[in-house]
């Protein structure tokens, strides 16, 4: 696909009177995982948010896969989101949280789904209730449902949080072999290591002085 990937030209966003994200680009190519680090408060969600079409930027514009989002999309297509906490149905469990999201568009079933949760080590798990899931078991099913529709570009935001040593390395070479087979990752990191060892390329934010 023509222009496939990430491409964020020139964006700015504000509330009210504070200023988030000012004249921020990046672009992010097929095949390649690429950083973006900066204290709390330089507005690296605010970024992702405005890259998922959750939140549109005052100036500039967001591409995703082809699509102007805003303008062609409202969301981007073949997206896989990790923003902040991943919020799953407690009463129900890890394989109907992602059969219910699956659903809505449709896209793939039993398989793919009891596949993706093989891949992040929740197999065993798959028909356990999420309330009695660790906070690690949670932040893994987080990346099943970012994965498991198989899409072009990926937003993880901490996408490692709460995982145990042995865990995040299992989730390192997920995201590894992602790239490899040409997704466009953008990636949201407190932990050096996982920016050292996966990106390409790092942006850095800095918090906006007014």
């Amino acid at each position: 696909m023509e222009h496939s990937g990430i491409i964020v030209e020139n964006v700015y966003k504000s509330f009210g009177r504070e200023t988030v994200l000012e004249d921020v680009s990046l672009s992010i190519p097929p095949g390649e995982i690429a950083g973006v680090v900066g204290n709390n408060g330089s507005g690296k969600t605010v970024l992702m948010k405005c890259i998922c079409g959750f939140l549109r930027p005052d100036k500039g514009s967001v591409t995703v896969n082809g699509a102007r989002v805003g303008r062609d999309r409202d969301f981007p297509p073949s997206l896989g989101i990790i923003i902040e906490t991943p919020g799953f149905i407690p009463n129900m469990s890890g394989y109907r949280n992602l059969k219910t999201l699956a659903s809505l568009r449709g896209l793939i079933g039993k398989r793919e789904i009891l596949a993706a949760l093989d891949r992040v080590g929740l197999a065993k798990s798959a028909h356990k209730a999420v309330s009695k899931y660790s906070l690690g078991m949670r932040q893994r099913l987080g990346i099943a449902q970012a994965v498991m529709e198989d899409p072009a570009v990926l937003i993880l935001d901490e996408p490692f949080n709460g995982l145990d040593k042995s865990t995040a390395e299992d989730m390192r070479g997920l995201l590894i072999e992602l790239r490899d087979r040409g997704k466009a990752i953008l990636l949201a990191s407190h932990n050096a290591r996982d920016i050292e060892e996966l990106c390409g390329w790092v942006y850095e934010m800095d918090v906006h002085k007014a």
